[in-house]
């Protein structure tokens, strides 16, 4: 017969063992040593893919340009028009001290200086560095060299402010 103190010492290791094990597949935070010589895998941060350069240059798109939007795509060439008849209060587009083109930011009332950027799919974007494209930047739809859309990455200001149509305003005389 089995006595009754080892009776109980074996129910006390019986009930501790299964304490453990509910513990342990809880995810508790207890963490036993490991006796395998392997190292645990280390989780490595997931790299920002360098910037890709535009196909637009920013030198193609520095000067003055009529401005308006529409909404409605059925309204291109009547915004196109309007756009070319506030060529006599143009929108300036600079040259940037880095390379890149001074705008404005939507909702921003003093322009700063913006990139212009490529992405994998083809696209090109204006806006400030940092991934492409970023909720500030801006798509550029079309671009022929005389007349430019972009539409803004950010929902509501793509809503407020619809298609950017810029027509090149021609120099002065």
């Amino acid at each position: 017969m089995i006595s009754s103190a080892h009776a109980r010492t074996v129910a006390n290791l019986a009930a501790a063992s299964c304490l453990a094990l509910l513990l342990g597949a809880c995810g508790g935070g207890l963490s036993l040593p490991s006796f395998s010589s392997s190292q645990p895998a280390v989780e490595t941060e997931p790299g920002v893919a360098p910037e890709m350069p535009a196909s637009i240059r920013a030198d193609e798109i520095v000067g003055r340009w009529g401005l308006a939007s529409f909404q409605n795509p059925a309204d291109r060439a009547r915004t196109e028009a309007a756009a070319r008849a506030q060529c006599k209060n143009p929108y300036v587009i600079g040259a940037g001290t880095s390379g890149g083109v001074v705008m404005h930011l939507a909702d921003q009332a003093t322009p700063q200086e913006l990139r212009l950027k490529g992405s994998p799919g083809g696209k090109n974007y204006i806006g400030p560095s940092g991934p492409t494209p970023g909720e500030q930047d801006r798509e550029i739809v079309s671009f022929d060299g005389r007349v430019m859309i972009t539409r803004f990455v950010d929902k509501d200001a793509a809503t407020r402010y619809g298609n950017m149509v810029y027509v090149r305003c021609a120099p002065r005389a």
